[in-house]
């Protein structure tokens, strides 16, 4: 399988779990807050309840359709605020270098001494249970490792023959960056971005799995493997079934990721035109 095929099998996988979150209240057979605790721990196939129930007879089909929207949420806005503030400053760090580039870089380098993980359960606990805190939590973790990749793609091109070709013809700082620079550096950031979308997701699933994410009665995949932790050899269902979700989202982010650090793909972003 090539890395584009590989690409378009892993857009397809996003795309589709878009679709399933996109449509829930439509295709969804069930109220993920529907308790039927007469059918707790109901097994695949039962009547009623398709792939079975969890703890609270909450139906996980329901609990599947309607968990995917936070951890698409988890996914993507994290990653955007990282890539955003971290093409900001570790732009400005590597192309004007000096104090800017000491300034940014070592206060960076502070949060980026830190494991994520421990970051992140650090400001999660600080900011409290919610999904917008856990979003708040990871985009604080994920700015960093993105304001490194942009700065580390800017100061090796802002010394390349067409940079320099702009400037001999009186091209201004601004337009240089703009034009020159950053579409150049956006190809590798994209696809460093993406593979921190993977990581995303298991970040957030874990810190529901440890009570520090989204809250009852909201449905969320890393919750519900708690719930059936306890229950992995009479219930596995509870516990796979969600962490089937997560592995199928995250693979798919990994796949466009990997098409997007080829080197044909890495080729795509065109040198700008003076």
């Amino acid at each position: 399988m090539s890395r584009w095929q590989s690409t378009e099998i892993g857009a397809a996988l996003v795309v589709g779990i878009c679709l399933v979150a996109l449509l829930a209240p439509d295709i969804s057979p069930r109220s993920p807050y529907e308790i039927d605790l007469a059918h707790r721990f109901a097994r695949i196939g039962a009547r009623g309840h398709i792939l079975g129930t969890d703890n609270l007879g909450h139906d996980l089909l329901a609990h599947l359709i309607w968990g995917a929207r936070p951890s698409l949420v988890i996914a993507f806005v994290p990653v955007m605020v990282g890539m955003a503030v971290g093409s900001v400053l570790g732009g400005a760090a590597g192309y004007l270098r000096g104090r800017p580039e000491v300034m940014i870089m070592r206060s960076l380098d502070i949060l980026f001494a830190l494991p994520p993980v421990l970051l992140a359960i650090a400001l999660a606990a600080i900011l409290g249970p919610g999904l917008w805190n856990i979003v708040i939590a990871l985009s604080v973790v994920l700015v960093p490792p993105m304001a490194r990749v942009v700065y580390q793609q800017v100061v090796s091109l802002r010394s390349m023959l067409f940079v320099e070709s702009a400037r001999s013809i009186g091209a201004t700082d601004a337009r240089i960056f703009v034009r020159h620079i950053f579409p150049n550096a956006m190809s590798p950031m994209l696809a460093y971005g993406a593979s921190v979308a993977a990581l995303s997701i298991v970040l957030g699933a874990g810190l529901s799995f440890v009570g520090l994410g989204i809250q009852p009665p909201q449905a969320d995949w890393g919750r519900t493997i708690n719930a059936g932790r306890q229950v992995l050899t009479s219930a596995p269902q509870v516990a796979t079934l969600p962490g089937v979700g997560i592995f199928v989202l995250s693979l798919g982010f990994n796949l466009i990721a990997d098409g997007l650090r080829s080197p044909y793909g890495t080729r795509r972003a065109a040198v700008s035109r003076l």
